[in-house]
């Protein structure tokens, strides 16, 4: 299996993957959308997404959106979006892209690498916590929908 960082030459299958990812969480299914939304992020360097390929094919992937820290005046990269195609599932490919993740964090001297899920998302949450993430004590996360 390859981690790599996709450019525009993976777009087709990155968008088929991110399709099935937004159908996971109950969203209908889009590919055109999918593939505009991806080529946006790429071409306007909004996130880095790394994707998994396993003999030509591709796995899986992960997006990573920049922020920073006003309090330690550091950068911090957010790790939105992880999906792993159901063919590929249970074979290390989710851990292989979060430990890319993690180096990448690191690589870019970011304080920190954050990631939310849905409290119904049990099979993610193990996979988290094996690699070190731990459920934030200290703050409580809001949002206000547009």
């Amino acid at each position: 299996m390859e981690i790599c960082k996709a450019q525009l030459e993976h777009l087709d299958e990155l968008a088929m993957l991110f399709d099935q990812y937004r159908v996971f969480y109950q969203q209908p299914s889009n590919v055109q959308a999918a593939k505009e939304f991806l080529r946006e992020r790429l071409q306007q360097l909004d996130s880095v997404i790394f994707i998994a390929q396993h003999e030509g094919h591709a796995a899986g992937f992960t997006q990573l959106y920049p922020s920073f820290s006003s309090v330690s005046m550091q950068p911090i990269w957010i790790l939105n979006d992880l999906f792993v195609a159901s063919s590929y599932r249970r074979q290390g490919v989710a851990t292989a892209l979060m430990q890319r993740a993690i180096a990448f964090a690191k690589e870019t001297n970011a304080i920190r690498l954050a990631l939310a899920t849905q409290v119904t998302n049990t099979s993610a949450q193990p996979l988290y916590e094996s690699i070190g993430f731990s459920k934030d004590e200290d703050f409580y996360h809001y949002g206000l929908p547009l």
